[in-house]
């Protein structure tokens, strides 16, 4: 059985996830196609983080950032051993009702195109593709997409 929790991006049981997350992306995207974010602003007051626990492991993480007039997802990730058991479908829908409960109604998110799973996961939840959004810039190896919540 999973548990998702709300938690704190820099509790230690999650950093392993945030360093193997990071080596993921860069051995994916140059610098400037890497679009994630440091551990610094992942605990700002913007930011609603989750991990995702089987027994006493964590085995994943995700979270939103709160815009104005939309939330952001951002972080998602499963441990390459816990994949397959829909643990990223857990998060995603505690993400999503959580932005719904503070209000928001519009989820975006910005992901890589060498990621065929996440691009599935995002697509299968309703999730269109759209242009940059925020800050981003066009930038051929990323994907844009929202949902209305």
């Amino acid at each position: 059985m999973i548990a998702i929790k709300r938690v704190r991006a820099d509790t230690a049981e999650l950093l392993p996830l945030h360093r193997a997350r990071e080596a993921y992306a860069a051995g994916l995207y140059p610098a400037e196609s890497n679009h994630l974010l440091d551990l610094a602003d992942m605990i700002r007051s913007q930011m609603n983080f989750f991990g995702a626990w089987s027994g006493p492991l964590v085995v994943g993480c995700g979270g939103f950032w709160e815009h104005a007039d939309y939330s952001e997802i951002k972080s998602m990730w499963v441990e390459p051993v816990a994949r397959g058991q829909k643990i990223g479908q857990q998060l995603l829908d505690v993400i999503e009702y959580e932005a719904r409960a503070k209000g928001f109604t519009i989820a975006r998110l910005e992901t890589g195109i060498y990621q065929p799973e996440a691009l599935g996961l995002y697509r299968k939840n309703g999730y269109r593709d759209v242009g940059p959004f925020g800050d981003y810039k066009p930038d051929p190896l990323s994907v844009f997409m929202e949902k209305a919540l």
